[in-house]
């Protein structure tokens, strides 16, 4: 089958950008190009609201630019989207012409309530989250939704963005204190005008550059050890610490702090002070990135024609059957291992071993679809690239926290590589807390080892016992040599991580 390729041309403000994706097996989109040109558009605006000639020329040679990346794919589909910069513009249809002239595109200005609605689904259909306000400030606009149940509630686009906000608050690169007083007020009189972004205390989620931006920083300064952006967590604290440091900084300094774009250095600042400002209006719990936002929505809403919905029915189950067809996982195993891996874990939790909760089920079973990834590249360093691939690789539906927590899981090979794995996030956790990832870890390698085969030798199993002694009985409907051999010598890890003692018992099939 032709790999199939769709690209997209986002016209803002600020910037205009190209990204090409990829379509996989399972039907979702991967970047494989992102080309992007700073252009400004929004300076080229006049004050009777004209994009100027020098403007127009901006757009058309970064347009012709990209006519020369593209050419190097075969596409199904290019879209070409412009915002507010156009959008503001009263001679649209001038530049229309312009572009239907000496390109090939066939550019389409989007209203303000599709910029929001496009931001609004990129978040929905790549993350878990099931409420909150996304942010998306751009050049000349920002446009802010409010979702629940997945649902988008409310949306409203602001007509001025980073670039504007500068150019209408700062009379040089960087502002002066009454300056930013004045900036302060205008934004909190302007958010005070939606009653509906009030006090909701759910997450805010920033879309676009000064979102990636301000993350990016972040996670320089705390010298953050993960990978990845998209889903990564800040609080107030964290904002209101950047906001501040950036304030104390000359615009040459600015220039070369880490994390920060070159071209955004002079905007970062009147971005910040939006997030800031509205995560206190709407009293967030925490402002979170979306590497996904309004190109992304675009091609959801392409991809979900016909389906009835434009929202995926699971993000998270899709991100992990992406990790499946990528690593060509063994699906019929998956399953059988599944199947141990329920009735043990039931029946441990009946009997009060190892203080299970539902939850952990939903953990283990997360990583059991994945556990031992790394194989696919190295029998012998297995947990080593099974771990460092999870751990930081972006999956969608998984925060942080959880992403390091499956990859803590599915690496498992025993205590000391564990705690290798765990060491530099240490902090992130309580002891209890670690000890019981652990103890999730080795339960996952044990039900694993019940199928050492791929055979499905073993088709059930009883518990009997306490915390102290537990007797494992397993059926079995073939030769169970193998299965036994394994079971023995990987019970160890989860007699430790437990405590108890656990004996193991082989029979044939039970009856009935």
């Amino acid at each position: 089958m032709a790999k199939q390729y769709y690209g997209i041309i986002d016209i803002g403000s600020n910037s205009i950008r190209l990204v090409v994706y990829l379509r996989d097996k399972g039907g979702r989109l991967r970047e494989v190009e992102n080309v992007k040109a700073v252009a400004r558009l929004s300076t080229y605006l006049q004050e009777e609201g004209e994009l100027s000639k020098d403007g127009i020329d901006k757009l058309l040679d970064t347009l012709q630019s990209f006519e020369g990346v593209l050419a190097t794919y075969h596409l199904e589909q290019t879209v070409c989207v412009a915002t507010a910069a156009i959008r503001q513009s009263v001679n649209q249809v001038e530049i229309l012409e312009k572009v239907t002239e000496h390109t090939s595109f066939d550019m389409r200005i989007l209203s303000e309530e599709e910029e929001a609605f496009y931001g609004y689904l990129a978040v929905v259909n790549s993350t878990s989250l099931t409420e909150g306000f996304t942010v998306d400030i751009g050049g000349g606009s920002t446009e802010i939704t409010y979702f629940k149940d997945r649902k988008l509630i409310h949306s409203h686009s602001f007509p001025f963005g980073a670039v504007t906000l500068k150019q209408r608050f700062f009379k040089k690169d960087l502002p002066t204190e009454e300056e930013m007083t004045n900036l302060r007020q205008f934004l909190k009189d302007s958010f005070h005008t939606l009653s509906w972004l009030n006090g909701k205390k759910v997450p805010l989620i920033g879309i676009g550059g000064g979102a990636r931006n301000v993350v990016q920083i972040d996670q320089n300064l705390k010298e953050y050890p993960l990978a990845g952006l998209h889903q990564y967590k800040m609080l107030d604290s964290d904002l209101s610490f950047i906001k501040n440091y950036l304030l104390t900084l000359s615009m040459k300094k600015l220039q070369k702090v880490e994390g920060l774009s070159k071209d955004r250095a002079d905007i970062i600042i009147p971005a910040t002070e939006v997030f800031h400002s509205l995560y206190e209006t709407v009293q967030a719990d925490g402002f979170i990135l979306s590497r996904k936002g309004l190109r992304d929505g675009v091609f959801y809403k392409q991809l979900t024609k016909g389906m009835g919905t434009h929202l995926f029915p699971n993000v998270l189950e899709e991100s992990i059957q992406e990790l499946i067809n990528d690593y060509e996982l063994n699906v019929k195993q998956i399953q059988h291992v599944q199947h141990l891996a329920k009735e043990l874990f039931t029946q441990f939790h009946e009997k009060g071993i190892g203080s299970l909760t539902k939850e952990d089920w939903l953990n283990v079973k997360r990583a059991s679809y994945v556990f031992n990834l790394g194989e696919y590249i190295d029998d012998e360093a297995s947990a080593q690239h099974t771990f460092y691939l999870l751990a930081n690789r972006t999956i969608d539906g998984l925060m942080h926290i959880d992403r390091l927590k499956l990859a803590l899981m599915a690496s498992f090979k025993n205590k000391t590589v564990f705690k290798q794995f765990i060491n530099p996030y240490k902090s992130w956790f309580l002891k209890e807390e670690r000890k019981h990832i652990r103890l999730l870890g080795a339960f996952l390698k044990f039900c694993y080892s019940l199928d050492s085969t791929r055979r499905a030798t073993i088709d059930s199993l009883k518990v009997d016992g306490n915390n102290e002694e537990i007797t494992i009985t397993l059926y079995c409907n073939k030769d169970f040599m193998p299965e036994e051999y394994q079971g023995e010598k990987q019970k160890k890890h989860l007699e430790k991580a437990l405590k108890s003692k656990i004996h193991l018992s082989f029979a044939g099939s039970r009856k009935g």
